[in-house]
């Protein structure tokens, strides 16, 4: 199935400049437009700056460049130069990368003395709008780096979760669901910008109070290799032990969680990216569902299909 897209992205940075227009794409029904930098002014134009005048971008949600990637980038420049300009703005006297840091990167390495620019004119939040979705696009972000990215829009910005989706092109539930994985101990967020654990993995740890339980999830879904499924069955059973050590004093040990209830409850949590917890007995039970606003509790009712109106 074909990604949706993410907006026009470097496109409208680049408008106006001497790199020939795309096709005008077909108009696509009920398409939420992105807002972007202003419209290219005609007087644009490629520059030659040197290299020393241009500084990487705090804005950039991208934090980890693979060496090996940038050395095959560096000889790819060193045989044909750099055919994409690098878009930057005007900073406290020197010029702040936009687009372009893996160039810039790569320039470095093999020590050139100037580059291709184009100079517009942005404002920070244009900045991390067009940082996010410029890589987004390339998939170039782990998954701490794009919830990071939300994250930084969402509280410098004051935007919400519903807006940041807009602009990203992602439904509001994948920014939720990324937001999420910023609650994991600051070790298992090593593990997500690294690899060495998925998505699928830490949305089930997830589940897991507290920093210790989480690492300890970790460390056996490392060391026994275990799927998805198994970190659920895994999950489910340090949660049993959680419940016994907290209500040992308040009574009876209740009796171990069915791992198909935990699974279930895992499932409704992702799938309305929030706090449920699901009681099963003999067929019968609750599920609840936690909202933490007028607007959290008016969009899980949109999920259910239900109109408060």
């Amino acid at each position: 199935m074909a990604k949706p897209a993410l907006g026009r992205g470097l496109g409208a940075l680049l408008a106006g400049s001497p790199v020939a227009k795309p096709p005008v794409p077909a108009a696509v029904p009920n398409a939420i437009p992105l807002p972007v930098l202003p419209a290219a002014d005609p007087r644009d134009r490629v520059q030659r700056v040197a290299l020393d005048r241009i500084v990487p971008c705090p804005f950039q949600p991208r934090k980890d460049f693979s060496g090996d990637s940038l050395r095959e980038l560096a000889d790819s420049i060193k045989e044909q130069g750099i055919v994409q300009p690098l878009i930057v703005r005007e900073r406290n006297g020197h010029l702040e990368l936009i687009a372009g840091e893996r160039r810039w990167r790569a320039a470095q390495l093999i020590g050139l003395a100037e580059v291709p620019v184009i100079v517009r004119q942005a404002d920070d939040r244009a900045v991390l709008e067009l940082a996010l979705i410029e890589n987004l696009q390339r998939e170039n972000l782990n998954p701490i780096e794009e919830a990071q990215g939300y994250a930084q829009l969402i509280e410098q910005f004051q935007l919400t979760q519903e807006v940041v989706a807009a602009k990203v092109g992602k439904s509001r539930t994948v920014v939720a669901n990324a937001l999420r994985l910023l609650k994991l101990a600051l070790e298992l967020q090593g593990y997500l910008r690294d690899g060495r654990l998925s998505v699928g993995h830490a949305k089930v740890i997830l589940g897991l109070a507290g920093d210790q339980q989480q690492r300890l999830a970790a460390a056996r879904v490392l060391k026994e290799g275990l799927n998805v499924r198994q970190t659920e069955t895994l999950v489910a059973h340090l949660q049993s032990r959680e419940t016994i050590v907290l209500t040992k004093s308040a009574g009876p040990t209740p009796p171990t969680r069915d791992t198909h209830v935990a699974s279930l409850e895992n499932q409704l949590r992702e799938r309305l990216g929030t706090k449920v917890h699901l009681r099963y007995a003999q067929g019968k039970g609750a599920v609840e569902i936690t909202f933490f606003s007028d607007a959290d509790l008016e969009r899980l009712l949109q999920l259910l299909g239900i109109n408060p109106d």
